[in-house]
């Protein structure tokens, strides 16, 4: 239900509106290390605090209030424990290669909860967001099966089990639309805050701004207290271009500093003793932007705030020694886990680390203050396959219903599909999404004017090694592809996009792909890395359709922020389009995805035309796979290294797997294991390339939806007894009488109770349940039921 918390200026309230769009705002792909892009003026406008008569939100109490006043001097420790970033990883599968996994799954963090609980039990257990997306499992329980209403999403099922007191919302909650998030919400049997989502046309928050927390805990010296936890949490504000076509016209968003600045009072009003942030917000830097996406530096330094959980980033803090990343900054200590004195944690991502804040309180003067305070985050154990009983049993119904939907048979492939290459060459993981992309649009744009113009297709490697993962690679062997192996290529829930832009314009998009290169000396007879590592790999854009080659020994035009820091650069060379040299002011479509269109991304923000189709990304490659049955993943060649680095010793990392595939390549060679565990060492060495500027062998153009032909009709059954009729493509073979195989788990490693299936690399021909599910997506797609990543 929405809190009537109406914003005191209407005046404040247009202004920001009109305001937003021109604020500096950061492009990041989910969840990530920030990328900031287009710099313009604006004059920075705060929204006024909310006008709360009486500030005393619900509160949740688990005791007798009267039984426990604090009373002076009383000292209590209290242990703050947070997830950040499940994405759906709710058991220890990796749905995409199939099979059991020990590196992620809350049911692995469950482990660690109970243990940290064990030694200090006054704890408060947070979740910090992007909680409903990110595997299929998400994908099926929105689309696929997707949640009734009154019915509980399978997370918060697992939260609730284990005791989470509180949850906040992140930027992919957003993915499924407003209608899925309320229904989402409405279900829910734990609080979600969030204090910077805003109803667009009356100002009112959308969602409970906060709570307070009511705890009983046991203090030092044995006897029960009260401890009043304040609680709030904010969302970053590009939602507005991530989500653009879920949340135009609906939110607004307000900086996140600012909405937390604004609601500290009104926490200490309500009477909260101590004020928690759940910051779905990366922690940034030192520098402070307003409306910019990371900013838990910031949030962590406002007077006021006693704890922080950060997450978005899929990065960690603290270290513990000394050594992490954010501890270049003024003010962060990563043995204590603190941000200018306050304790802060980043939990990782998809379950892997549990953050953990220690409080130590005293009541003095009527209230409690903080003597010492501590932040830590412990990993879960990935050498075992110990997992919790209770959200493996509670998970086992859409654990099961995902195995079923991701093993549905769409095709075959001639040869292996890998990216572990994907840096330094034209990849096939690459060119099978560009293929798939520019075959969906031709029958897209059919008959319209922009039609007449050249088309194109842009697409970056999701997986290739982020953040140093050595598992985060995509590898599909030859002989079937089913959905598992689809959204291993396409990890987003993204949507088509076409953009229109300029032979120049797309240069400068290119010029800013190509920031995923050091710059390199051509002079020098030492090893050079090859690879900018600060560089997020899913903004490295290859365009098919035009080729060109990437001169590396240039330095970068923009930097990873997207501003210009070499204006003359110029590292994109031989850019032609059909053998000849790219006019500047030829115009192109270019068919990319929402999150890219709707950014801010040099050459793509001044797009005269940005349109959403009416697929998804990973649905357009299913049916393109679907039509053409047997693909063949070799790369065009389009793109490669400008041959300045002839003869230069160049290196690169990728995983250690990785060497296999290297025998057979010229320019690739495996040197060593790397000093990162599951990483090699590789060699890069130019050797001419014979680039091929043919069009990619598609199948024949098809109607929108390519698995429907009208006049076969077919009537099926869906998992939970619904009868639909439904067009049956005369592509798709026969529904084969195979079952999928039986299956078993080890004793040794969970129970039979209750246990999951062991699905193994098994695939089933696509039979009557993958073709409905494919088709249903495909239909709810086109009623503008569209997510994105």
């Amino acid at each position: 239900m929405k809190q009537k918390f109406m914003l005191q200026s209407t005046l404040a309230l247009t202004a920001f509106a009109a305001v937003f769009t021109q604020q500096q705002l950061t492009y990041a792909n989910e969840q990530e290390q920030p990328i900031t892009i287009g710099a313009g003026q604006h004059t920075p406008i705060t929204l006024d605090a909310p006008n709360i008569d009486n500030p005393a939100a619900p509160t949740i109490t688990n005791v007798n209030t009267s039984d426990v006043k604090p009373i002076e001097g009383q000292t209590v420790d209290v242990r703050i424990l947070a997830t950040t970033d499940l994405h759906t990883n709710l058991v220890n599968y990796d749905y995409y290669q199939d099979k059991p996994v020990e590196t992620l799954g809350l049911a692995k963090t469950a482990l660690l909860i109970e243990e940290a609980k064990k030694e200090n039990p006054n704890t408060v257990l947070v979740d910090n967001g992007d909680t409903i997306q990110g595997t299929p499992l998400g994908t099926y329980k929105s689309i696929v099966k997707p949640i009734e209403n009154g019915e509980e999403h399978p997370m918060y099922v697992a939260l609730n089990a284990l005791g989470y007191d509180i949850g906040t919302l992140g930027n992919h909650e957003f993915n499924y639309g407003l209608d899925y998030l309320n229904k989402v919400i409405a279900s829910a049997k734990m609080p979600i805050v969030n204090a910077n989502v805003l109803d667009a046309q009356t100002g009112e928050f959308i969602y409970e701004p906060y709570k307070i927390l009511e705890k009983a805990f046991i203090d030092t010296e044995g006897r029960k207290t009260l401890v009043k936890i304040g609680v709030t949490g904010i969302v970053p504000p590009q939602i507005m271009l991530w989500d653009k076509a879920n949340l135009e016209g609906k939110v607004i968003v307000r900086d996140a500093v600012d909405a937390v600045k604004d609601m500290i009072p009104v926490l200490r009003k309500a009477g909260a003793d101590i004020v928690l942030v759940l910051s779905h917000s990366g922690i940034g830097d030192d520098i402070y932007e307003h409306g910019e996406e990371n900013v838990g530096y910031q949030i962590a330094s406002l007077p006021g705030v006693d704890a922080v959980v950060t997450g978005h980033s899929h990065a960690e803090f603290p270290s513990g020694n000394g050594s992490g990343f954010y501890e270049k900054y003024k003010g962060v200590d990563g043995i204590e886990g603190k941000i200018n004195g306050t304790p802060v944690t980043m939990a990782g991502k998809y379950g892997d680390h549990l953050g953990i804040i220690d409080l130590n309180l005293t009541y003095t003067a009527g209230k409690w203050n903080v003597n010492t305070s501590k932040g830590q985050i412990r990993k879960i154990d990935t050498k075992s396959a110990a997992a919790d009983k209770t959200i493996l049993d509670l998970a086992k119904e859409a654990h099961e219903g995902t195995v079923t939907y991701v093993r549905q048979q769409v095709g075959t492939t001639t040869a292996p599909i890998t990216s572990y290459f994907a840096l330094v060459k034209d990849d096939p993981s690459v060119q099978i999404v560009n293929n798939a992309q520019l075959w969906y649009a031709k029958q897209e744009l059919a008959g319209t004017p922009e039609a007449n113009l050249p088309l194109l297709s842009a697409a970056a490697p999701f997986k290739a090694g982020t953040r140093n993962d050595p598992t985060a690679y995509t590898n599909i062997p030859a002989g079937p592809i089913a959905i598992k192996n689809v959204a291993d290529l396409y990890l987003y829930d993204n949507v088509t996009a076409i953009v229109k832009v300029t032979g120049a314009q797309l240069k400068e998009w290119l010029e800013m792909s190509a920031g995923q290169f050091n710059t390199i000396d051509p002079h020098a007879t030492q090893p050079q890395n090859l690879i900018n590592t600060e560089y997020r790999t899913y903004n490295f854009d290859v365009i098919d359709g035009v080729t060109y080659r990437i001169d590396v020994t240039q330095p970068n035009k923009y930097d990873r922020n997207g501003k210009i820091v070499h204006e003359t650069a110029n590292r994109i060379v031989n850019l032609e389009y059909q053998g000849k040299a790219i006019d500047p002011n030829q115009e192109f479509i270019v068919v990319t995805n929402n999150y890219r269109s709707n950014g801010t991304f040099p050459g793509v923000k001044d797009a005269s035309l940005k349109r959403l189709l009416n697929l998804e990304n990973r649905q357009a490659i299913i049916n393109y796979i679907l039509a053409q049955k047997e693909i063949n993943p070799r790369a065009n060649q389009n793109w490669y290294f400008a041959d300045t680095i002839k003869g230069l010793d160049l290196r690169f990392m990728t995983a250690n797997s990785a060497k296999e595939f290297s025998s057979n390549l010229e320019d690739v060679s495996y040197l060593e294991p790397s000093s990162i565990e599951g990483f090699g060492t590789y060699r890069f060495t130019y050797v001419e390339p014979t680039i091929q500027v043919e069009e990619p062998n598609l199948p024949p153009l098809a109607p929108t939806t390519p698995i429907i032909e009208k006049e076969i009709k077919e009537e099926i059954s869906l998992p939970n007894g619904q009868k639909v009729t439904l067009p049956v493509s005369k592509i798709v073979q026969p529904q084969s009488k195979t079952s999928l195989p039986a299956t078993s788990i080890s004793k040794n490693s969970r129970s039979d109770k209750g246990k999951l299936p062991n699905t193994g690399t098994s695939t089933s021909p696509l039979g009557l349940f993958g073709l409905a599910t494919l088709a249903l997506a495909s239909l709810g797609l086109k009623k503008g039921n569209h997510s994105k990543d």
